[in-house]
């Protein structure tokens, strides 16, 4: 299973600071067990893995089934958590050089509505005029601008080519339950539509059809991620002592860290594959921990890339942050470094040694060396990137989220602090409602 190494961070807060956070850390996942934290009304995530039964994927799967046999390309509408857990699993999932390989078994997934550039939303429509396309548009309102916008796109285009009555079969919501924009239009329209669970918050939505309806139509292993998180959800519930409970031990020790003065996380792996997973970890933890002048900065670096751009700093910087690093275990494929009669290049001493060996002495060499320099060091081990271990990985961050927002003492679950950019772009744009905000934001920029 996923391990936890922690022994490195002694440069920044010792094995006894981080010790002192045990209570904390196991009240705080009382808390999260027992509902009775800040921000109880979304907590619907913690309990998830096991609620997702075989009926709930069949009836994901079937409908996976359903676009993929229509469509060359699904186009996956949402912003923030409806967008990223998706295509973290995907990115991690896929041959990194997929787009080469002529044969497909499964749909291209590409996304839309996580921004609003009109040269991105021009080049998309434009690459999709060669295909055959469907749509999962991922919406709790339906008014979001980013994906209302989008999908008020995708619906024209795809109905001007199939028209209305074929569109209900290219087109499947993910919303509210009973009520919003996009319910009421799936609903009107006859299209196939999922619910996203009151009780699960945005970032927290990837084991919710929010993500598993996307990558099952990618192809990709849903029941495999899904029994990941059951595993995981057992092996961090209430009942498991700290010493072996993985999420608690993470939350103490980033947070005795925090508490020393170390206010930036550098999530960090040496797969090119895991960036997306860091992107989703980074909207998770922001938006969680990031309020009430609180919270740890989460940033995220992947290697040995970046050690050419980040690494002085991380060396050499202002010692305000520490290290996590996802540290994979076995790679999916193997390659191995052949002598050179020449040895122009001077590497013969690596001749016959595999890729792995060499990254893996990287990547050895790099903790040495921050360590050294005085940069704390979490080790999350994994034994390979499959659908089982990444579902895992996901859900011990969202647990060791859930504590560490309440051993930091801020609510995890809510987000106020996002509203505040709407309310001015919304003044800017004359939407009806925001006249009194446009007069004051328009005196301002005089």
């Amino acid at each position: 299973m996923i391990k936890l190494d922690i022994t490195q961070t002694a440069v920044g807060a010792s094995a006894a600071e981080i010790a002192s956070l045990k209570e904390a850390a196991e009240q705080a996942n009382g808390l999260l067990h027992s509902g009775k934290g800040a921000g109880n009304d979304f907590l619907g995530w913690v309990n998830l893995p096991a609620e997702v039964t075989p009926d709930v994927l069949a009836e994901i799967e079937a409908a996976a089934k359903g676009l993929a046999d229509v469509a060359e390309v699904i186009v996956v509408i949402g912003i923030g958590g409806s967008y990223l857990g998706a295509k973290a699993v995907l990115d991690a999932m896929t041959d990194s050089f997929h787009y080469l390989h002529r044969e497909r078994k499964a749909p291209y997934i590409v996304f839309a509505g996580c921004n609003i550039s009109e040269t991105y939303t021009a080049e998309l429509l434009d690459a999709l005029k060669s295909y055959s396309i469907a749509t999962i548009v991922i919406s709790k309102s339906g008014t979001t601008t980013e994906p209302a916008i989008a999908f008020r796109l995708m619906k024209a285009e795809i109905e001007a080519r199939y028209g209305v009555e074929e569109a209900r079969k290219r087109i499947v919501a993910v919303t509210d339950k009973a009520r919003g924009a996009l319910k009421s239009l799936s609903d009107s329209e006859g299209y196939k539509s999922f619910v996203i669970p009151d009780n699960v918050g945005g970032r927290f939505s990837v084991l919710t059809p929010v993500g598993l309806l996307p990558l099952a139509a990618a192809g990709i292993n849903v029941a495999e991620l899904v029994r990941g998180a059951q595993d995981m959800q057992r092996a961090t519930a209430e009942d498991v002592p700290y010493e072996q409970n993985i999420a608690a031990q993470y939350a103490a020790a980033r947070n005795a860290l925090y508490n020393k003065g170390y206010k930036i996380e550098i999530l960090a792996s040496y797969e090119p594959r895991l960036q997306y997973i860091a992107e989703w970890w980074k909207q998770l933890y922001g938006e969680s921990e990031g309020k009430e002048g609180k919270g740890i900065f989460p940033a995220s670096v992947t290697l040995t890339a970046d050690l050419h751009s980040m690494g002085q700093y991380i060396q050499e910087g202002e010692r305000t942050l520490f290290e996590t690093v996802i540290s994979v275990e076995k790679p999916l494929r193997e390659v191995t470094i052949e002598a050179d009669k020449d040895n122009l290049d001077g590497l013969n001493f690596l001749a016959g040694k595999r890729l792995d060996e060499v990254n893996k002495m990287a990547e050895l060499g790099v903790v040495l060396a921050h360590v050294d320099g005085g940069v704390p060091n979490i080790k999350i081990p994994i034994p390979e990137i499959n659908e089982y271990y990444i579902g895992a990985l996901l859900y011990m961050f969202e647990k060791a989220c859930g504590i560490s927002g309440y051993i930091l003492g801020v609510n995890p679950f809510n987000q106020p602090g996002v509203e505040a950019y709407k309310k001015n772009m919304f003044a800017l744009l004359d939407k009806p409602g925001y006249e009194a905000e446009s007069e004051a934001i328009r005196a301002r920029l005089k």
